[in-house]
């Protein structure tokens, strides 16, 4: 593998986090940090799992980035993520959001009235390869992020990327799994996320990118028939 040393991501700090976000313009508001002090009250355990802010004021950024109209979201959580994505819809937009608990998504839906933007989220309670295989098969979603449960992330890929139109963007949060993923034996859910990692890379329908934002962003854009991925 080729690698030169002097193009490595910078380290970051927790002091140089905080300047990234704030000359990024990516500090949270005061709904979306009431609703990750929310979150950390409710379930102190899971907290980790709501969206970093900087990967947060990202989705906002894409979907307004792509005019994304249609798109689709596999794991709610409490709602800041959907919340961001939803945000960045135009008018007449609309987010399919996929959970499996009513109890955290009752936090999502009282943030995103509080936020306006509940009349765009449409959330489908139940395992999301269900929710996805009854989605329209033809390509149709401009925008798709998965953050759910890492085993199923190859299903969820399988499932959405024949539904992305040529040119949207599938999102997939955590695929650096805090490193885990060149551990020599990875535990469960970094080895789940290792095997989707190399699915994705061996995947000619779209062009791929994996960024080392947060715990690890990959992005890959669909292709239009006869398109090179590389």
């Amino acid at each position: 593998m080729l690698r030169n040393e002097t193009h490595r991501n910078i380290a970051l700090t927790p002091e140089l986090h905080d300047y990234l976000l704030t000359a990024g313009r990516m500090t949270p508001d005061p709904l979306l940090a009431e609703l990750a002090e929310r979150t950390r009250a409710l379930v102190p355990d899971q907290a980790h799992m709501v969206v970093a802010p900087e990967e947060a004021a990202l989705l906002t950024f894409l979907v307004r980035l792509l005019g994304a109209r249609r798109v689709v979201e596999v794991g709610t959580f409490t709602g800041s993520s959907s919340l961001c994505l939803a945000r960045g819809l135009p008018a007449g937009g609309s987010l399919i959001t996929c959970d499996i608990s009513a109890e955290w998504t009752a936090t999502a839906h009282e943030f995103w009235s509080r936020a306006g933007v509940d009349d765009r989220i449409e959330l489908r309670l139940g395992p999301a390869v269900e929710t996805l295989r009854a989605l329209p098969r033809e390509p149709h979603l401009d925008l798709a992020f998965i953050d759910a449960d890492k085993p199923g992330y190859i299903d969820y890929w399988e499932e959405l990327v024949p539904r992305m139109k040529p040119g949207a963007l599938l999102l997939v949060d955590n695929t650096l799994f805090n490193g885990e993923v060149v551990d020599e034996l990875p535990g469960e859910k970094a080895a789940a996320i290792k095997e989707f990692n190399e699915h994705a890379r061996k995947d000619e329908r779209v062009q791929l990118v994996l960024l080392p934002m947060a715990d690890g962003l990959t992005l890959a854009r669909r292709l239009s028939a006869g398109e090179s991925p590389f």
